[in-house]
């Protein structure tokens, strides 16, 4: 049987025991299959989280042997009730489909190269890129490799320490080498800037594999309740942390400097202001921004230069009327009506300037951004007019209330939508009551939604590509989403049932920012991709990042907001 066919056969045996689910995509555009065991995320849960790996190798007898081990697993009298164990069954599904053991048929070998080196996700070893980023953010307090061999050996890594006696008394096993696989690499470091993940392998021949696992579990057996792993201590941490508090965290980074005038630096700009009004223990950012836009506002430096004058750039004044509203200082609303004047040159005709033609979603969070607010500046109504009959005549939400990147890319690129979100959620915060289109958005933007919510995954976060399992979750599209969510709840346009859908997104996204200010996974700078691999492609940054930290402290300070008005 093929692995697909393995796996869909262990499911039927335990109808609702383990959930599948992907952890990344192959070059070969095969989903790397997860088993996860019960409805609990981590780092949540009671049960103590075991982490299984197998099939990295390539190889036929090692991917059998990780689903033998999950089957023992499920059989082991009361072992599922203290631990709950998710894996993956076989880590190199190219391998193992194309016959090329141990590698990847894309020069790549996967059993190997950690932690790995490159941007995430698309050299030849896409799949030690996915591994290493999965294990580490399922706060495993075990890891357990699987290896097939004619010899039994249990090598366990040092951080395990209070199981290390017993895994030496019982397993008689030895200390796991500090080399280039997997294991040896979460086991030293700071894997993914989070503790060494303890690590387990085993190797044996086929037949010795449930003797050698009975073992396992008798160990495991003593294990008490409260051994969690560092790993996993990490993440409950950072998951614990209230809005306003990452909020500081994201404000001592992001939003210090404006150059160029650009919307992922405009946006933090405007979300240290907001944290400001929230929080008494954060200075009044008002002085300082005033001091940094003051070359602009003085003519010493032009807001926008040639071929630096696109929608990307103008949105970079979101934070205007906010410092108008801080200083008194009326010139920097003015500043912004100026560039919202910007969008009336195609005269109520076609794509409003200086969007692009084909109605590219990105233009739609722009333009709102800009527009709106200068409405609410200066109640002409030709503002709101031009940005509804945008957004109504862009014709790329599809049938299924998702979106398209324009009226030509056919694929739901995931910060795509979350910039139709966004742009939806601002318009619908400027937008008067009684506005004709009103309605018609609220409508657009419910069904979006709708269709978002059917695709979150179990983590809370979205896919950098929305229904492809397996695509790296990505970090801005959440925040995005998250932020449109939090907005029409908190001002009455979204109806209670969203509140679940909006707390998990919360939850993804808090486990994602460290205590530095540091992000996991924000797709870069993307334009419209000839095809699905080139948005699968496109590089995962981890760390600091100005367009992941402006859209996650626009999210946080908004959820903060929710919190409290609700």
């Amino acid at each position: 049987m093929t692995l697909d066919q393995q796996i869909e056969t262990l499911l039927a045996d335990a109808p609702g025991f383990w959930q599948r689910d992907a952890c990344g995509v192959t070059r070969g555009e095969r989903e790397i299959p997860v088993l996860r065991h019960g409805a609990e995320q981590p780092p949540a849960g009671k049960r103590l989280h075991l982490v299984l790996v197998g099939g990295l190798s390539g190889r036929r007898e090692d991917m059998e042997a990780a689903l033998t081990a999950l089957a023992a697993y499920r059989a082991a009298p009361g072992l599922a009730a203290r631990f709950a164990l998710s894996a993956v069954p076989c880590g190199n599904p190219d391998g193992l489909a194309l016959g090329v053991a141990p590698g990847n048929g894309a020069g790549g070998i996967p059993s190997g190269g950690y932690p790995p080196a490159g941007e995430s996700y698309y050299n030849a070893n896409p799949e030690a890129h996915y591994l290493w980023r999965w294990v580490s953010f399922q706060g495993p307090d075990l890891v357990l490799e699987i290896r097939t061999g004619a010899a039994t050996t249990w090598e366990a890594s040092a951080p395990c320490l209070e199981l290390l006696s017993q895994l030496r008394s019982v397993l008689d096993a030895t200390e796991l080498p500090s080399d280039n696989s997997l294991l040896g690499a979460l086991a030293r470091g700071e894997p993914n800037l989070l503790p060494p993940v303890l690590g387990l392998r085993l190797t044996c021949a086929t037949a010795e594999l449930e003797g050698e696992l009975a073992k396992l579990w008798t160990v495991l057996a003593r294990v008490p309740d409260h051994a969690r792993s560092p790993t996993r201590g990490a993440l409950q941490a950072r998951a614990a942390r209230t809005p306003v508090e990452v909020a500081r965290i994201l404000a001592a980074v992001y939003g210090h400097e404006l150059e160029p005038v650009i919307y992922t630096q405009g946006v933090a700009v405007s979300g240290r202001m907001r944290l400001a009004e929230l929080d008494s223990e954060s200075a009044d950012p008002a002085a300082e921004i005033a001091a940094m836009v003051a070359p602009y506002m003085s003519g010493e430096r032009a807001w926008f230069t040639e071929g630096g004058d696109g929608g990307a750039n103008l949105a970079g004044l979101v934070w205007a009327d906010e410092l108008a509203a801080s200083t008194g200082d009326g010139r920097y609303a003015e500043a912004l009506v100026r560039t919202a004047d910007r969008y009336r040159a195609t005269g109520g005709v076609g794509v409003p300037a200086p969007s692009h033609p084909d109605y590219q979603v990105e233009d739609m969070f722009f333009s709102a951004a800009v527009l709106g607010r200068a409405f609410k500046l200066t109640g002409d109504d030709d503002y709101p007019k031009i940005l509804a009959r945008f957004l109504l005549e862009a014709g790329v939400q599809q049938p299924d209330g998702l979106f398209w990147h324009d009226r030509r890319t056919p694929f739901y690129w995931g910060r795509g939508n979350g910039f139709a979100a966004l742009s939806f959620a601002e318009t619908l915060t400027y937008l008067p009551e009684g506005h004709a289109a009103r309605a018609e958005l609220l409508a657009v933007h419910r069904r979006q939604l709708e269709a978002l919510r059917a695709y979150q995954h179990g983590s809370g976060m979205w896919h950098q590509v929305i229904d492809a399992p397996g695509s790296y979750l990505e970090f801005s599209v959440t925040c995005m989403v998250g932020y449109a969510l939090a907005r029409g709840l908190r001002l009455g346009w979204l109806d209670a049932d969203f509140r679940e859908t909006l707390t998990r997104a919360w939850q993804g996204v808090a486990a994602r920012i460290d205590d530095g200010g540091g992000l996991v996974d924000v797709c870069t700078g993307t334009g419209v991709q000839g095809n699905l691999r080139g948005y699968l492609d496109r590089p995962a940054i981890f760390g600091l990042d100005e367009r992941g930290g402006a859209l996650s402290l626009w999210f946080v300070t908004e959820m903060e907001s929710y919190l409290r008005d609700c």
